[in-house]
């Protein structure tokens, strides 16, 4: 038996791919593990967005698993905001497993701090870690802060970076596109590849049959759903890619995030009459609002960071069928063009591009098929909970 500690800032209800990514893998790991076995889930009580509510008990108690939600002080995004809620999380974790003992740790991360938590709770242990990393921090605050400020952070997250990929048994990395960074940096670390998938909602929602030419005219609809943050870039092309498609698109974006403010004031300014701006909605109203577009828009912003992920995003787009059509470069812009028909990429923030791009889609639902079926998360899920019992037993003999 193995008594699993498993690590995840968030965690349904909340909204947004790390919250489903983990609860997907809870439910992969349970019965993959030994009988007898038991996993606590820590996590916080939802709060990825202010503007969208979800009511969760703070316990959850089970035979197999158990979940706690530690509660958090009220934060927006900004940085210190952020770093208070983590710190409340980080005392609960650690006031919960000071009397408990495990076999496993696991934590996902994409902000660095859940994985050198995750690691300093092994270490204290003396248990094998498994650590599943969802993004580059230390490449990301490089390129999104001021440099007088980013060189000293980033000298200070590299070693707990190393502290926390040197503490692994085996590090996860679900793009591809960190296999350069990681690998030259820690060549001695075991690394597998298991990315995002397609949850479940959105494959019931795949086209079925060969697809065909949908009976709209311009102005077509045109949806983006997810975070609006400095990553996400929105604000640094709005309202001009607006401008440039009036008459022939309407823009509806879904969403919050730290720069939602921003990008609502400079399409105020602007006078934008092609756009809505629309709060978080539950997976069951994004499900029809997919069906509901003529096209799926992403766009990451123009920092060499984002040039080595691969938004989870992607993964419900093309399984829904709809034409997508993104402002991505380096390995998403590769995964596109090799892995989703009826695609059209432009590069980050060029409008001109986007506009061109935009033209080479055909309003059409494209059943992917071949896609879905590779991607399913129940598939992918099942196969890393495979390689974490795995890894968790093999240390333990």
């Amino acid at each position: 038996m193995l008594r699993v500690l498993f690590l995840s800032f968030y965690y349904t209800p909340d909204l947004c791919a790390g919250s489903f990514r983990a609860a997907a893998l809870v439910q992969a790991l349970q019965p993959q593990l030994p009988a007898g076995s038991h996993i606590d889930v820590l996590t916080t009580m939802p709060n990825r967005y202010s503007s969208f509510s979800a009511a969760a008990p703070e316990v959850e108690a089970g035979e197999t698993l158990s979940i706690r939600r530690i509660s958090l002080p009220s934060h927006k995004s900004g940085m210190r905001d952020q770093s208070k809620a983590f710190l409340a999380y980080a005392r609960g974790v650690r006031a919960h497993v000071r009397s408990r003992k495990y076999d496993l740790v696991f934590a996902t991360s994409s902000r660095l701090m859940t994985a050198v938590l995750g690691a300093s709770v092994a270490r204290s242990q003396k248990v094998p870690l498994y650590l599943d990393i969802r993004d580059i921090f230390v490449d990301t605050i490089q390129d999104i802060l001021p440099r007088w400020l980013a060189r000293p952070m980033g000298g200070g997250f590299s070693f707990l970076e190393r502290y926390a990929i040197g503490s692994a048994s085996k590090v996860n990395l679900v793009s591809r596109g960190f296999e350069h960074y990681f690998s030259q940096r820690y060549p001695s670390q075991r690394f597998a590849f298991f990315p995002n998938g397609i949850d479940d909602e959105f494959i019931m929602s795949a086209p079925e049959g060969a697809g065909k030419a949908e009976a709209v005219t311009p102005p077509y609809s045109v949806l983006y759903a997810g975070n609006l943050g400095e990553g996400q870039g929105l604000h640094a092309i709005f309202p001009g890619l607006a401008r440039a498609m009036q008459g022939q698109v309407k823009f509806t974006i879904i969403g919050d995030g730290g720069r939602k403010s921003q990008l609502k004031k400079v399409l105020d300014e602007a006078g934008t009459e092609n756009v809505s701006l629309l709060d978080p909605v539950n997976r069951a109203a994004l499900v029809q609002a997919y069906r509901e577009a003529d096209v799926l828009f992403l766009h990451l912003n123009d920092y060499d960071a984002f040039r080595k992920v691969l938004p989870s995003k992607l993964f419900e787009y093309a399984a829904v069928g709809k034409p997508v059509w993104a402002g991505v470069a380096g390995y998403a812009a590769e995964f596109i063009e090799t892995e989703i028909d009826n695609a059209a990429v432009f590069p980050p923030c060029d409008i001109a591009a986007a506009v061109k791009a935009f033209s080479a889609l055909k309003m059409q639902s494209t059943p992917r098929t071949d896609f879905v079926r590779k991607y399913a998360r129940r598939n992918i899920m099942q196969a890393l909970a495979e390689d974490i019992v795995s890894t968790g037993m093999g240390k333990r003999q």
